[in-house]
């Protein structure tokens, strides 16, 4: 067992890194709070080949492995966390669901535009009324003529506000076997959406209303049967969003060590201060741990899907880490931590968002449970 990269893992992080210093890092606290997408960003990470990582080279990708993926997401947020998050939008979530059930017509139209950094992809699968519990979803899939018509509303997408593309969960039928996926442009008739909001990360979300939107038989991906795909798919995103939480905390970690050794109180190096000392081994125990648990995860996983044990597992972790850590750091910052003057507090607020969306910390103890007693346990009341 070997928990060493290899040396063509090692020269991969050597020339991401050199990309991301030479041309992210300058502008990386700017770039956080600007509240456009950073489309230039976009286009960069695309030209170096950061985009669509593991996806087959025929749809457009690199044709690596998720690993390859996860090494990516980790090094460029070390130098720029917000580029971060263009890696997770081109290798993670939605787009991965594109690139392994689109039809190849559907790759050309929108899965080549998002890996050239030219378009965004969003995912409508919350509901005002279906949230953790994702199969009390209302969103209708109606037949009309060789199409469909869908009803319904979404809320909490990411990207949502100008994305070009919404995967969106639909319920053709019935049941869970009933819930499968269409893509809706935003230009389709009936798309509506709302006023834009804000998260506490800053970035907008907006209710996207659909009214009676047609789909054509050509927009149409997962049908019936197509939500335990979709959901495989979803640990994808999940181990993207594991990895960031990780990976932010990493990075609040090391400006705070690095102003442990130069900010000086009472004539001492904060460092020298034993309550701190500890702070910091905690953070060192809990960046290894969830290390190891993220690699496990995307060493194991099945024709590049993790499994759902050990992505409920590393998630349920690295996002509660990710979160600590940087509030450990921004204790031991001070004031200055507080401040947008650094990144420590944008990485605080992105990690505690991550501890609800992509699943819930608290559903995936729930899913945890399930896996060591070897039996599902349900939510819901019990029938009369």
């Amino acid at each position: 067992m070997d928990f060493a990269l290899s040396d063509e893992q090692k020269m991969f992080c050597d020339s991401v890194r050199g990309f991301a210093e030479k041309n992210l890092a300058a502008g990386a606290l700017a770039r956080a709070h600007q509240e456009e997408h950073p489309w230039d960003v976009s286009k960069l990470i695309a030209a170096q080949g950061l985009m669509g990582i593991a996806m087959k080279e025929e749809d457009g990708g690199q044709g690596g492995t998720l690993m390859d993926a996860i090494l990516a997401i980790e090094t460029v947020a070390q130098v720029c966390p917000r580029s971060a998050d263009v890696i997770q939008a081109g290798n993670f979530g939605p787009v991965r669901v594109l690139a392994e059930y689109g039809t190849p017509d559907q790759k050309k139209r929108y899965l080549k535009p998002i890996l050239a950094g030219e378009s965004v992809i969003t995912v409508g699968m919350t509901e005002p009324d279906a949230g953790s519990a994702v199969t009390d979803l209302t969103t209708s899939a109606k037949p009309d003529g060789a199409g469909y018509r869908i009803n319904g509303t979404k809320v909490f997408q990411t990207h949502a506000s100008y994305a070009d593309v919404m995967l969106t969960y639909v319920r053709f039928s019935p049941g869970v076997g009933g819930i499968g996926s269409v893509l809706i442009p935003r230009d389709a008739e009936g798309f509506k959406q709302g006023a834009p909001s804000k998260f506490l990360n800053g970035e907008d979300w907006v209710q996207t209303y659909l009214d009676n939107v047609y789909v054509g038989p050509e927009n149409v991906m997962l049908k019936e049967g197509g939500f335990k795909k979709q959901i495989a798919g979803f640990n994808v995103e999940r181990i993207g969003n594991t990895a960031r939480s990780l990976a932010f905390g990493r990075y609040a970690y090391e400006l705070a060590r690095q102003w442990s050794m130069q900010r000086k109180q009472f004539g001492r190096a904060l460092c020298e201060f034993q309550g701190l000392q500890w702070k910091f081994a905690d953070m060192k125990i809990k960046l290894d741990a969830g290390q190891l648990l993220i690699y496990r995860a995307v060493a194991n996983a099945v024709d590049g899907i993790p499994s759902a044990d050990d992505t409920a597992i590393a998630k349920a972790f690295c996002n509660q880490a990710g979160f600590d850590i940087c509030n450990e750091a921004m204790q031991v910052m001070g004031g200055m931590g507080y401040t947008q003057e650094t990144l420590v507090e944008y990485c605080f607020r992105k990690c505690r968002g991550w501890m609800i969306a992509g699943g819930s910390i608290e559903i995936l103890k729930n899913r945890i449970a399930e896996g060591i007693f070897e039996r599902s346990f349900s939510q819901r009341p019990p029938k009369a």
